[in-house]
């Protein structure tokens, strides 16, 4: 059964994914890849950290990435594959490995356990995070939470969807009425304080912040309405290509923390439901919280 236009069908009618096709490979992997992710929990043997002592990675990380890796490949040997565990820690690394990856007509950006920190403390706030750019285009986007049980996807020009249901951003209109969440990468010299000025603009003109510690879920929140934006200094491809897809497809609005469009390389990344993400850029540049020099 092809997918129905969006526009034109019931939004609680659930949304029907192809058998074949990229969206579903990714769904396939995701789904796999989590329920592996959770059958691990508490049995963590080896961790190790990569650019800090609080960045860390584990060989859940390490394998669930080639779980992924097989399973795409499986299915697109010729396509590229842009992973977490693949490239050296680092906004440099990071950088390079994703110019050398635009080079490719199809290209899959993924983070096997995005929310390493609390799967190792046993919080149970992470997910599997799949995108795929087709010739620099965001395309297709599928966030999976094993702990849920909640699979967020989105197709380009077609929606975004939680478990086949249509989903859509918050109506939110203004700044004093809105829960926001936000991040704490790593990396405690650069990042860090960009954010921690962030949250002291932003915090008296708020209802609530929440910082779940992860990047891909507090993006498909977003898309889901459960919060009315998100933004974060320091993040990296994987953290948030198949997330920035999901708010674009439920009405929301993404871009960095200036203001100008997303790209994949964006770092500085502010997400909303489009109505508040005026206000909240503003803020972030009177709170010098932007993460780009003045």
């Amino acid at each position: 059964m092809n997918p129905i236009n969006p526009n034109s069908r019931n939004e609680r009618e659930p949304y029907v994914v192809t058998s074949k096709g990229h969206t579903a490979v990714a769904i396939n992997a995701a789904a796999k890849a989590g329920e592996w992710i959770k059958s691990r929990q508490g049995q963590v043997k080896e961790l190790g950290t990569k650019t800090s002592a609080q960045d860390l990675v584990t060989e859940v990380d390490k394998g669930v990435e080639q779980m992924i890796r097989r399973l795409i490949l499986t299915h697109y040997p010729d396509h590229a594959i842009l992973g977490e565990e693949g490239v050296e820690p680092g906004a440099a690394a990071a950088a390079a490995a994703l110019e050398e990856a635009r080079e490719h007509e199809y290209l899959w950006i993924v983070d096997p356990v995005d929310g390493t920190t609390n799967f190792v403390h046993g919080f149970p706030f992470y997910c599997v995070s799949i995108a795929l750019v087709v010739r620099g285009e965001l395309t297709v986007g599928v966030i999976y939470d094993p702990t849920r049980d909640e699979m967020f996807v989105a197709e380009k020009g077609k929606g975004a969807y939680i478990h086949g249901i249509r989903a859509s951003v918050s109506t939110e209109n203004e700044l004093a009425g809105s829960l926001l969440a936000m991040g704490f990468p790593p990396d405690r010299e650069f990042a860090q304080p960009a954010n921690m000025a962030g949250l002291q603009q932003l915090l008296p003109q708020i209802r609530g912040i929440r910082a779940g510690g992860s990047a891909a879920l507090h993006l498909a929140y977003v898309a889901a309405g459960r919060v009315d934006a998100y933004w974060e200094v320091g993040l990296n491809p994987w953290d948030c290509a198949a997330g920035v897809l999901l708010v674009l497809e439920s009405g929301g609005k993404v871009t960095d923390t200036r203001g100008s469009a997303y790209d994949i390389g964006t770092r500085h990344v502010v997400a909303s439901n489009g109505r508040i993400h005026d206000a909240l850029i503003a803020s972030l540049k009177a709170g010098e919280a932007t993460g780009y020099q003045p």
